[in-house]
């Protein structure tokens, strides 16, 4: 059972941004320093990703674990109520995400995910991994987490 009433639960998630999250800002902030620049939000690309750099021809998408169902992730929890509701929401998420990547990939663009808990637990190495992956690898696909080999393919 919920703690709290339907209506202040949905005061709440509506509340939760969908861009220039804490994880986002922290990645751009890191991806400038190093000297990589980019652009937000292109409205025009699948997904409209995070963050777009046509120079590398890349596109990285910021995923909270939580909303995009990070496998294995200690943040992706499973909500106590309504979870008919609550699984529906997150295979539409997933299904969503997978289609969008492939469209891009599909049109010759590179796409990185970073998942929130790599940059909340290793920021740096995150930041590092992306930056390598950008200069240094041509795989279409790479995702990036807090797990200690950096990133996979």
């Amino acid at each position: 059972m919920d703690n709290v009433s339907s209506s202040t639960r949905s005061r709440m998630m509506r509340a939760i941004p969908s861009k220039n999250t804490k994880p986002e800002i922290s990645l751009r902030k890191g991806l400038f320093k190093a000297g990589i620049r980019f652009r937000l939000h292109r409205k025009d690309l699948a997904g409209k990703p995070d963050i777009v750099l046509t120079k590398y021809n890349a596109v990285i998408f910021v995923h909270g674990c939580f909303w995009h169902r990070h496998e294995g992730c200690y943040l992706a929890t499973m909500p106590a109520t309504r979870t008919d509701y609550w699984v529906r929401k997150f295979n539409s998420n997933v299904e969503r995400d997978d289609r969008n990547c492939k469209r891009l990939i599909s049109t010759g663009w590179r796409v990185a995910i970073v998942w929130e808990c790599g940059l909340r637990k290793r920021p740096d190495r995150t930041i590092s991994d992306v930056a390598h992956w950008l200069k240094n690898d041509d795989s279409p696909y790479a995702e990036f987490t807090d797990s200690e080999a950096g990133f996979r393919k």
